[in-house]
C-alpha cells in the first residue's frame, strides 16, 4: 500500500485535535490574562535560603522591581525545617509566592548514565521507585511546612502530584510549576503537562517566540520563560524580547536568571556570599528589562506581590 493513510493534511490532522499546524509566525497577541488581568510577572530564580531571600525583598525594594515569584533549585531536601520557615516567613511578609523544587533526581543520585555524554535526560527524573518516593515524600515536607509551590522535573512526579492533591492528601492551592528541566517544547507536550496537574509551565530557554505563541494557543495556564537564562542553560540574554513575549505569551512569568555567573547547584552556607550576590544580581537585571520594556513604548500590564494566583505560603 502506498500513499497517505487519508486525504487530510497533517495540518488538518493537527487542527482536529486542537492543535496548531505551525508555529505562530504571525506573533499573535495573547488576550488570555492573570486573574488580576495582567500579562506579564517576575520571577526570581535559584534563591537557594533564607540569606538569598532576605537579599532579593532588598534588592527589589532598592531597585523598584514587583518581584511575585522566586524559585530555588537545590531542592527542599537540603534545606532545614528551619530554613524553610525562615523562607515561609519572609514571603508570607513580602506577599510572593515560594517555590521550591522537588528533588532528589538522578542527577544527583548514583547515575551513570546521568554523567554520560548522551545521559542528560535522565538526569532531572526520579530513577527507581525509592527515589521517586523520596520526591513526593518532599513535597509533603514542604506542604506541612507551608510551602505552597514546588519545581517538578519528572513527568510521573508531576502526575501523583496532580492525584495526590485531587484526592485531598496535598492542599488544594498546592501548585506543580513545571521545571525546565522538564521540556514542554511544543503544544502537545505542554498540554500534556497541563492536563496532569501543571500549574505553570517554564518553556526551554531557546524557544522562538513564534515558537512560544503555538504553547500559548494551546494551554491556558501561565508560561515561565526565562529572559536571560545560566550558562547551563544556554546562557541567552533575551531582555530585547521582552516586550514580544509580553504580548505573545500572557500570562507569562519572565525569569531572571543569570549569565557569566557560577554554578552553586547544590547550594549551602559555605556558598552563601556568591549566592546572595547573585540574586541581588538578578533583581538588577530584572530592572534593566523592565525599564527596556518602558522604553518600548509597547503597553504591558505588570503586577507583584500579593497578586491574585500567587501560591502564597501558608503558617
Amino acid at each position: 500500500m502506498t500513499g497517505r493513510s487519508s486525504e487530510r493534511t497533517t495540518a488538518a490532522l493537527l487542527d482536529g485535535l486542537g492543535l496548531p499546524p505551525t508555529d505562530d509566525h504571525a506573533l499573535t497577541p495573547s488576550t488570555r490574562r492573570f486573574p488580576d488581568g495582567t500579562q506579564l510577572r517576575v520571577e526570581i530564580p535559584s534563591v537557594e535560603g533564607p540569606h538569598c531571600l532576605e537579599a532579593v525583598i532588598d534588592a527589589a525594594q532598592q531597585w523598584e522591581v514587583p518581584v511575585a515569584r522566586v524559585s530555588q533549585g537545590s531542592g527542599v531536601g537540603l534545606l532545614t525545617d528551619g530554613e524553610i520557615r525562615a523562607m515561609v516567613d519572609l514571603a508570607i511578609a513580602a506577599q510572593i509566592e515560594l517555590s521550591l523544587f522537588a528533588r532528589p533526581c538522578a542527577g544527583w543520585d548514583t547515575s551513570a548514565m546521568a554523567r554520560a555524554s548522551a545521559g542528560a535526560l535522565i538526569a532531572p527524573a526520579a530513577r527507581g521507585q525509592d527515589l521517586f518516593a523520596a520526591v513526593v515524600d518532599e513535597i509533603r515536607r514542604a506542604a506541612d511546612l507551608g510551602v505552597r509551590s514546588v519545581v517538578i522535573s519528572d513527568l510521573g512526579v508531576l502526575a501523583v502530584f496532580g492525584e495526590l492533591r485531587a484526592a485531598g492528601h496535598l492542599p488544594d492551592d498546592m501548585q506543580a510549576k513545571v521545571s525546565v528541566m522538564l521540556p514542554a517544547a511544543n503544544p502537545a507536550t505542554a498540554r500534556v503537562l497541563a492536563r496532569l496537574g501543571a500549574s505553570t509551565l517554564n518553556l526551554p530557554t531557546d524557544l522562538t517566540v513564534a515558537q512560544v505563541g503555538a504553547i500559548r494557543a494551546t494551554v491556558d495556564i501561565p508560561l515561565d520563560m526565562y529572559v536571560e537564562s545560566p550558562d547551563s542553560l544556554g546562557g541567552f540574554v533575551r531582555h530585547y524580547e521582552l516586550p514580544r513575549i509580553a504580548e505573545v505569551a500572557a500570562p507569562v512569568y519572565a525569569k531572571f536568571g543569570l549569565r557569566n555567573a557560577p554554578e552553586i547547584y547544590p547550594a549551602g552556607t559555605h556558598l552563601d556570599q556568591t549566592a546572595v550576590a547573585l540574586s541581588r544580581e538578578r533583581v538588577r537585571r530584572a530592572r534593566v528589562a523592565l525599564d527596556l520594556l518602558t522604553r518600548s513604548g509597547q503597553k504591558v500590564s505588570v503586577s507583584g506581590p500579593g497578586s491574585p494566583g500567587l501560591a502564597l505560603c501558608a503558617r
